[in-house]
């Protein structure tokens, strides 16, 4: 009888302790590890084993039972899967919901906007200043190389846009989706392109709109814009425009476009040179592009910028001249000369 009672007394504590156990897990697992109102961002190494992630937690007051949420991930078959990167933790969170987004690797997003109008340069700069972008790229003639286009030049080819990734994005991983970006817009909008336009390539367009982009930021007079630039090439006249001319300036360009700069004898003078240049001069947005593929009918052959950043549109030189004169000579004829477009 002793013995027997001393089974059923030992069993009993067993049971006791069991659901003690059990019900000590199951308030754990139900309660928020991390209360509404609370965010923290949490980093898990890459080959970080899920016992020191579970430690890390624990330090981080997030789980005060981490032995539980081992067990539980173990039973789930989750302790394997969970992923690498910087994560936002953000309360209400149970500890299967923090589980379920250590594994789905929802990882913190960062992002990098990529202006209209950059070019490749500031492009590169951007990338080697953003502190969660791994530097990988030591050279920027490797960039095209990289992407699998060895021998073309990159300047227009990636597309302006706000981009979201995590932590250890590589430079190339980002400009790869940037370039795919531009190459798919382009596609998409050359196939869509009115009948009849002077631009034989999809890479012509290119062309055309990164100086359509940076002529104007005004959406509405884009359209127009490439209208002049259509009529002239129609009519094999020289686009004489001034970005052009400070895209082969550089880092040599003042503010100022002086007579000596207009009669440079480069690829990318416009006012020497007939058609387009070399390349692209920057990277046109969306809105550019479909201007030079979807141009506005106009008889005007030239423009002007007002001080307000909008432009006069003429048909003839007389009324260009005219216009130019006003806008931006302050009505002194006597200070106008050669250069314009």
């Amino acid at each position: 009888m002793k013995r027997r009672a001393l089974v059923a007394t030992t069993l009993g504590v067993i049971l006791l302790g069991g659901a003690v156990i059990f019900v000590d897990a199951f308030v754990f697992l139900n309660r928020p590890a991390l209360p509404a109102g609370r965010t923290v961002i949490f980093d898990i190494p890459v080959g970080a084993s899920f016992n020191y992630i579970a430690q890390r937690l624990a330090r981080r007051g997030l789980l005060t039972r981490y032995a539980y949420w081992v067990g539980m991930a173990r039973l789930q078959g989750k302790a394997q899967v969970v992923k690498a990167g910087e994560y936002r933790l953000q309360g209400p969170l149970t500890p299967q919901k923090l589980l379920d987004q250590l594994v789905a690797g929802t990882t913190r997003q960062f992002s990098l906007t990529l202006v209209e109008g950059w070019t490749f340069k500031q492009v590169m700069d951007a990338l080697a200043r953003h502190p969660r972008i791994e530097k990988t790229l030591h050279d920027p003639e490797d960039v095209m190389t990289a992407l699998g286009e060895p021998g073309v030049h990159p300047e227009g080819w990636f597309f302006p846009d706000t981009y979201f990734f995590p932590r250890d994005t590589t430079d190339i991983e980002f400009l790869r989706r940037s370039h795919e970006s531009m190459q798919r817009q382009l596609a998409e909008l050359w196939e869509k392109r009115d009948p009849g336009l002077p631009l034989k390539t999809p890479y012509e367009a290119l062309i055309l709109a990164s100086i359509v982009e940076k002529e104007t930021a005004a959406s509405a007079e884009r359209p127009l814009i490439a209208g002049v630039f259509i009529a002239r090439l129609n009519q094999d006249m020289r686009l004489q425009t001034d970005p052009t001319i400070v895209y082969r300036l550089g880092d040599g360009y003042g503010g100022d476009i002086r007579s000596s700069d207009l009669r440079g004898d480069t690829p990318y003078n416009t006012y020497i040179h007939k058609g387009l240049t070399p390349t692209p001069i920057a990277m046109p947005s969306g809105a550019a592009l479909a201007a030079v593929l979807h141009p506005a009918t106009t008889d005007a052959l030239f423009f002007v910028a007002k001080p307000d950043g909008s432009h006069h549109f003429s048909v003839t030189y007389d009324e260009h001249r005219a216009a130019v004169i006003e806008y931006q000579l302050g009505g002194d004829a006597s200070r106008y000369g050669a250069g314009a477009k």
